[in-house]
């Protein structure tokens, strides 16, 4: 046997479905180092804000009232504020999931002839894709479930805290399944680009604009958020005497005369159940997972044509 194919031939357990998915991580672990940071940092952000922060606000609420939510030097309108970013920060993870598969994950691959090499190697071309997608998927799945599990439950322990209108009802629509379902669409859509372009920095931006129409639908359509078009949850305020008698909330911002005057001690407020939320949720999810099972089917197609003319 020459030297050279010795060099070239990988070793006999690569060739196994443990050995590839060992390869995977180990050509992609500075992308998994990354998301094993951003799980870690946003699932400490969201625990923050389910005690400390959530603390902090509740005080000042307890001051002021539900109008004090929007004094702009009022320490609770930036915890409402630092509500929604994780919600951010899971959407721009989304992005880089779709830019990731189309780039380094699938084009840089076959654009660097690492992927041809495997093929010849008693790797076949669909094991290899398969292997590339669902060891991804997997750590995908794991890390939006925790954070959309901490999500929900601050929205279900804190949402009191936060400022009535059209925001609210955008968050508590976009909590759930559908969570964890779009940045799987995401990979789906940047491998199927990533083999269509077969060229790394086409296929980032390829990648990346597919997905912002993706997100752009998803914001402005039904059953999808929506967040445009629908109204404001409903939601139930009150205030509370130092009898205990609850009473309408009477808006009196800082004004301590006016909150003497009502005997108000304290505040709450409830944003109540929709009956829309589940049916909205379900449907939204088997869209986004049929999307992803169509783009998976076809990145599989545009691989076979491949694999066959190379």
């Amino acid at each position: 046997m020459s030297a050279a194919a010795v060099l070239e031939a990988p070793p006999a357990s690569a060739r196994t479905p443990r050995g590839l998915i060992h390869t995977v991580l180990r050509l992609h672990r500075g992308a998994l180092w990354i998301w094993l940071a951003f799980v870690t940092a946003t699932a400490g952000f969201l625990l923050w804000l389910l005690g400390p922060g959530a603390e902090a606000a509740q005080q000042k609420l307890a001051v002021y009232g539900y109008s004090g939510l929007i004094m702009p030097d009022s320490p609770a309108t930036g915890y409402n504020d630092l509500f929604y970013y994780p919600g951010t920060l899971i959407t721009v993870a989304s992005f880089a999931v779709a830019l990731f598969a189309g780039g380094p994950l699938i084009a840089r691959e076959l654009e660097s002839g690492t992927a041809q090499l495997a093929w010849t190697q008693s790797v076949s071309p669909a094991r290899w894709l398969a292997t590339a997608l669902a060891v991804p998927a997997a750590f995908i799945v794991l890390g939006t479930t925790l954070l959309t599990v901490l999500y929900h439950q601050l929205w279900s322990t804190h949402s009191d805290l936060l400022v009535a209108g059209i925001g609210p009802r955008s968050l508590y629509f976009s909590l759930g399944p559908a969570t964890v379902a779009a940045p799987l669409l995401g990979l789906a859509l940047g491998a199927l680009i990533g083999l269509t372009a077969r060229r790394t920095l086409p296929a980032l931006a390829f990648s990346g604009f597919a997905y912002f129409l993706v997100y752009a639908f998803r914001g402005n359509h039904w059953p999808f958020q929506g967040r445009y078009q629908q109204p404001e949850l409903s939601s139930r305020s009150r205030a509370f005497t130092s009898a205990g008698t609850e009473i309408r909330d009477p808006g009196c911002y800082d004004d301590k005369a006016c909150l003497a005057k009502h005997d108000v001690v304290r505040f709450t407020r409830e944003y109540l159940p929709s009956s829309d939320y589940w049916p909205r949720q379900l449907l939204e999810t088997g869209v986004l997972l049929a999307l992803t099972a169509v783009a998976v089917a076809l990145a599989f197609g545009v691989l076979r044509r491949r694999a066959a003319i190379g």
